[in-house]
């Protein structure tokens, strides 16, 4: 348990999982949540699929999971980053050959040693260019499906509902509502976040470098975690206010 004259808040721009919550609230914290993006599976044709499949996010393989014809792709080799989107697609019958923890890493691994090999790269809307680039520079074969859809969904947490339990979550600091630290999953939540509200003194600890990047900017109080999970994060948290 943190001892803390003061609670430290912290407020995660995604809905935790409540082991994770947990975590955060039995080190002492108050926690605040607020899904920043929103995340909807697309309408997609599994056709022209090449010898190997690309996943970049747990998004894309819980999307592709749900199509009534996906059985058909656990011939393929896999590609994937992080270890989640590993495990998932492992858990359910498919061959994961190469990954890795960032897409700028998958696409030099591709690139030098793979290069003769075709690939299907399944991705979102809002999907970095750094894969798809490094593929058509070095005249990799490959085609690319969207299979899920992001919505940045921006909200003003200096005005929280005062009818919700949540209000009692948030510490007063000179007049506006602030938090101690604040907790960012992907550069989408960076930029919804940044759409209606300022990072001033705050932490931000971020799941990966990606994220990171689209704070340099903006803050120099960044936190990266040394592997790319959540639960990464919140042990990054804990320890820095121990």
């Amino acid at each position: 348990m943190l001892l803390m004259n003061n609670q430290i808040s912290i407020l995660s721009t995604k809905i935790l999982l409540s082991h994770q919550k947990q975590a955060l609230l039995d080190a002492g914290f108050s926690v605040f949540e607020a899904n920043f993006i929103q995340t909807e599976n697309s309408d997609f044709d599994l056709n022209g699929i090449k010898d190997n499949l690309i996943f970049t996010s747990q998004n894309a393989a819980h999307s592709v999971l749900l199509h009534p014809k996906s059985s058909a792709l656990k011939t393929k080799n896999v590609f994937c980053v992080g270890i989640k989107t590993k495990a998932l697609l492992e858990e359910n019958g498919f061959n994961v050959d190469v990954y890795v923890d960032y897409a700028s890493d998958l696409a030099e691994i591709i690139t030098l040693i793979y290069a003769n090999e075709s690939f299907t790269f399944f991705s979102g809307n809002l999907r970095k260019e750094t894969l798809p680039k490094a593929l058509k520079a070095a005249k990799v074969n490959f085609n690319e499906i969207q299979v899920y859809e992001t919505t940045l969904t921006p909200q003003k947490i200096a005005e929280p509902n005062p009818s919700t339990r949540a209000i009692a979550n948030w510490r007063s600091k000179g007049g506006e509502k602030k938090f101690d630290g604040i907790l960012f999953f992907s550069p989408s939540a960076v930029e919804s976040y940044l759409k209606e509200n300022k990072i001033k003194n705050e932490i931000c600890f971020c799941i990966g470098e990606t994220t990171a990047s689209s704070l340099e900017k903006i803050t120099r109080n960044i936190i990266v975690a040394h592997q790319p999970s959540v639960e990464n994060v919140i042990e990054d948290v804990i320890e820095e206010y121990k």
